[in-house]
């Protein structure tokens, strides 16, 4: 009988696709973010492993009487059971460089945009499923250069995260210079390709492919937080493919973009001069500085859904929650100089970015206020996403008061190059940027995987993380102020 329908056989979609295809060279969104998820927790398990070193080094200091505990005499018997100078040049900076470019942003941008952008804003996929396909694959170039760099002569990059001019510029500069920061060079060059297909195909995709009513003012935060990011990828990029391809031209070609004039290094003259050291500064930071950005307003999309979540209430104030989301991306662009107040800057230019990096906190000061907002009397749910996304909320007040210490020029000049500004970027970036990680992997673990995660483990490994983070974070503020 027509409407009888328990009599009707059940459709059944036989998905008939191989392995490579559903899997590997896939082009469904929702795969891409769990390869772009996996690719890049492996490569926060190498970064880890790198600050491991650092710490164990910065606990036993350089002894020649002994090899370091433990570690020593099975990881550095050819120095002596000692992590070198060099060595450690080469960890700090690979940490940083791991960490940032191929861990948090590949990892926020990558994995959550990928994953939830469509499901969000109610379409079947992106924009470009290919050029989707081909983000993720670009990374691998990237991957393979950054982990062959390790295995250059001279231990490795060691130019710091920052690659500044002359020491990465000159090959004879530094230990690692010969040929590993050019692995380096290559490696970001990659990285900057992969992110900036992916930045235009969420702008695509978020602005044409909504669904019918899915108004602007109705998308969740996460994708607010996404587009944003997107677009401040597809502006600040650029700038820095434009500064990469000139140090890597320096390095391989002999041009002279950053040198300056009459370098001399080990008694020989480094080239032929005529660059500014600086330039590189400028070009650098104005793409790194909304790459901090880029680094942390996906995370606060995730957290504001979480807490939201997990209140079970709406979001307080979400028009002025957007509004503050695309203030902070605007006025990113107008403060990067103040990384360079000891530079030799004029003071009344100084004048004006310490005033604009003051202002920057009043977004997100208006963020912080809506979270505790919406948890105001709230019937709070303390599952892991939310204990994770309070963290970030608590943490992220803490890094940015301290930013606002450093936006003074007065203060910064005394503080700059020393462990304050170490904390502040872990306060920001790892208590800030990983917990709300940790909320999103927990949140959307079983849309992902169909499973639920252990809730015990799950506090246990939040509980741990909040305690040790603060613990080798927190006293790096009184060790900067110290000198």
């Amino acid at each position: 009988m027509p409407g009888d329908w328990a009599e009707r056989p059940e459709h059944i979609h036989v998905d008939d696709r191989g392995l490579l295809t559903k899997y590997i060279f896939s082009t469904d969104h929702k795969i891409i973010g769990i390869q772009f998820l996996f690719s890049t927790l492996i490569f926060f398990v190498i970064g880890g492993l790198l600050a491991m070193g650092v710490r164990w080094q910065l606990a036993f200091g350089f002894t020649t009487d002994k090899p370091m505990p433990v570690v020593g005499k099975y990881l550095f018997a050819a120095t002596g059971g000692q992590i070198s100078p060099e060595f450690y040049t080469m960890l700090f900076t690979m940490h940083a460089t791991i960490m940032i470019f191929f861990v948090i942003i590949p990892l926020l941008a990558g994995a959550f945009g990928n994953f939830t952008i469509p499901l969000m804003i109610g379409t079947h996929d992106m924009a470009f499923p290919t050029l989707n396909m081909m983000s993720y694959w670009f990374m691998w170039p990237a991957f393979i250069c950054i982990l062959r760099s390790f295995f250059s002569e001279g231990f490795g990059p060691a130019a710091g995260w920052t690659s500044y001019p002359p020491l990465a510029a000159v090959k004879t500069a530094a230990p690692g210079s010969l040929t590993a920061q050019t692995w380096w060079l290559l490696a970001l060059l990659f990285v900057g390709v992969s992110s900036l297909m992916g930045s235009i195909n969420y702008i695509t995709t978020i602005v044409n492919l909504r669904a019918p009513g899915m108004k602007f003012f109705r998308m969740p935060m996460t994708v607010w937080g996404l587009f944003i990011t997107a677009i401040l990828q597809a502006f600040a990029l650029p700038v820095l493919t434009a500064g990469l391809l000139m140090q890597l031209l320096e390095r391989t070609v002999g041009t002279s973009f950053f040198t300056p004039d009459n370098l001399v290094v080990n008694n020989t003259l480094a080239g032929p001069g005529g660059g500014r050291a600086l330039l590189w500064q400028h070009v650098f930071w104005f793409y790194s500085h909304p790459a901090v950005y880029i680094m942390i307003l996906p995370g606060m999309g995730i957290v504001s859904d979480v807490i939201s979540t997990f209140s079970r209430k709406p979001l307080f104030g979400y028009r002025p929650m957007v509004y503050s989301i695309a203030g902070i991306a605007g006025m990113g662009f107008v403060v990067w100089a103040h990384h360079m107040f000891v530079s030799g800057m004029n003071p009344t230019l100084a004048m004006g970015f310490m005033v604009s990096t003051m202002l920057i906190a009043l977004p997100s000061a208006i963020k912080v206020f809506n979270w505790l907002a919406t948890l105001w009397r709230a019937d709070i749910h303390f599952a892991t996403p939310m204990l994770n996304a309070i963290a970030f909320v608590s943490l992220f007040i803490i890094g940015g008061l301290s930013g606002i210490f450093m936006a003074a020029t007065p203060v910064d000049i005394h503080i700059h190059d020393t462990y304050f500004i170490v904390a502040h970027i872990h306060y920001v970036l790892f208590t800030g940027s990983v917990f709300a990680i940790f909320a999103g992997i927990t949140y959307w673990f079983p849309k992902m995987f169909g499973k639920m995660m252990n809730e015990f483990w799950g506090k246990v490994h939040f509980a741990l993380t909040f305690i040790f983070a603060n613990l080798t974070f927190f006293p790096m503020h009184i060790l900067g102020l110290g000198g």
